[in-house]
């Protein structure tokens, strides 16, 4: 019986054992860690930071599109794979010229910086997907708003997809309320997550071709606000005035904070989906709440920002860590 028990008790703690594998190897975003390059490449978090703060200082804009660059490159593909900065080449088409992306993104020269400056201290190393988390975060403290610890260890893809970009994986700025939520849902982010993601747009430019449709033909809209922003859009479609571009926040244009929620509530949001967030029913109480709780927004957006930057990383031996964000190895 001594024995039995014995092999009872081995084999209780083997199936203990291997659930406990499964748990951790079947969500590959167990396996980030904020202390993943501690040792291997120490001076990670100093060096791009660094950068980023030299390119908010020239342009403070950058901090807005380090940030997209982000968001793009995890709703995208597989996940946040830095499938987003691949350039296209005579035999590979990348999302950098899908819709969604196209005149949309940019700050790529800063994130070449950023790469060359860490392949100096430690090469091959650190991945691109990582620099992409750790400068949107900074960008976000840097412009006033809340810090967190980024969880890394994410690969580079070798691979892109341009349909994948170009097929409403992204919400565009003219989505309904029930499309944001869909979209965002598909990812694993909640209605909250969401929300609280769009208070991002506190800070950042769009082009005239983005808000035109909305400053000349919405109802729920500050009449005001429209004339100033069709000031610098104008009504006709063609170049060069489908590339001007305006704040997303006029109050505090530069700076991370709550005001975009306070500017829905006036319905003097630039964007058609933003105003949505207001306008288009459940989420109302959540833009008034951040509207009037500043602490309560960045706590939401910091679990916000984490958990995005946990949808399905390459990690392990997946992928591999690219010498130039770029282009893939070889």
């Amino acid at each position: 019986m001594a024995a039995s028990n014995s092999h009872s008790a081995s084999s209780f703690l083997f199936i203990v054992s291997f659930a406990v594998l499964v748990i951790f190897t079947g969500s590959s975003s167990a396996q980030l860690s904020k202390n993943f390059y501690s040792k291997s490449c120490p001076k990670v978090f100093s060096t791009v930071k660094s950068v980023v703060h030299s390119a908010i200082s020239k342009q403070p804009r950058q901090g807005a599109s380090l940030h997209r660059l982000h968001f793009h490159n995890c709703f995208v593909n597989q996940g946040c794979d830095g499938s987003v900065l691949l350039d296209d080449t005579p035999t590979f088409t990348g999302e950098k010229t899908a819709a969604p992306n196209n005149g949309s993104i940019r700050a790529f020269e800063v994130v070449d910086e950023i790469k060359s400056k860490i392949e100096k201290e430690c090469p091959g190393v650190v991945s691109c997907a990582d620099i992409l988390a750790i400068a949107a975060r900074d960008s976000v403290k840097i412009l006033g708003g809340p810090k967190w610890d980024v969880k890394l260890g994410r690969r580079d893809s070798k691979t892109a997809s341009f349909s994948a970009a170009n097929n409403g994986v992204i919400p565009p700025p003219s989505s309904t309320l029930s499309i944001l939520i869909t979209r965002f849902k598909a990812k694993g982010l909640s209605t909250k997550d969401m929300v609280a993601l769009s208070g991002a747009h506190t800070i950042g430019k769009a082009r005239c071709i983005i808000f035109r449709d909305r400053i000349y033909n919405d109802t729920n809209i500050d009449i005001s606000f429209a004339k100033t922003r069709q000031n610098k859009c104008p009504r006709t479609t063609g170049l060069p005035g489908d590339n001007k571009i305006s704040h997303l926040d006029l109050q505090t244009p530069t700076a991370f904070d709550n005001y975009y929620y306070k500017n829905l509530i006036k319905q003097k949001g630039l964007l058609r989906s933003d105003q949505q967030l207001f306008n288009g029913g459940s989420t109302k109480s959540l833009v008034k709440k951040y509207s009037q709780d500043t602490e309560t927004f960045y706590f939401d957006f910091v679990n916000a920002m984490i958990k995005m930057g946990d949808i399905q990383p390459l990690t392990g031996s997946s992928g591999e860590i690219r010498k130039n964000c770029r282009k893939m190895n070889n």
